[in-house]
């Protein structure tokens, strides 16, 4: 079980993300934006962070940025979620920093995978 701060401005799909994590096993905090997950994360320590991209206040790349200046936050995997698939877009998700990127709209089962394999790749359950 991980724990997974997710960053979504849209309520729903907040709550579908949160479901499906929680069904799988995992323990999730939520963020309505990119501030208040840059806020949340050197308090909760999670062990991935999720975020989409365009969000209010701050905007998923912003925060992504600002978190790898953050001594204890900086290691932590970060996943862009994303409506937009352009090839620039995942470029600069990568560059400040993702591990991966996630398009939506996804199905529970594939955001469930994805998620235990980028786990696996940081050596957490």
């Amino acid at each position: 079980m991980a724990h997974i701060l997710v960053a979504e401005d849209e309520r729903d799909i907040r709550e579908l993300i949160n479901f499906t994590l929680v069904f799988a096993g995992h323990e999730v905090t939520q963020a309505a934006n990119g501030a208040e997950a840059l806020e949340l994360a050197p308090q909760v320590k999670p062990d991935l962070i999720m975020m989409d991209v365009r969000m209010p206040r701050m905007t998923g790349y912003e925060a992504c940025r600002q978190m790898k200046q953050i001594p204890e936050v900086k290691d932590i995997p970060v996943i862009f979620l994303s409506a937009k698939g352009q090839d620039e877009e995942v470029q600069t998700g990568l560059e400040v920093g993702a591990a991966a990127y996630i398009l939506k709209p996804f199905a529970p089962e594939e955001l469930t995978r994805r998620v235990s394999e980028i786990l696996a790749q940081n050596g957490i359950s």
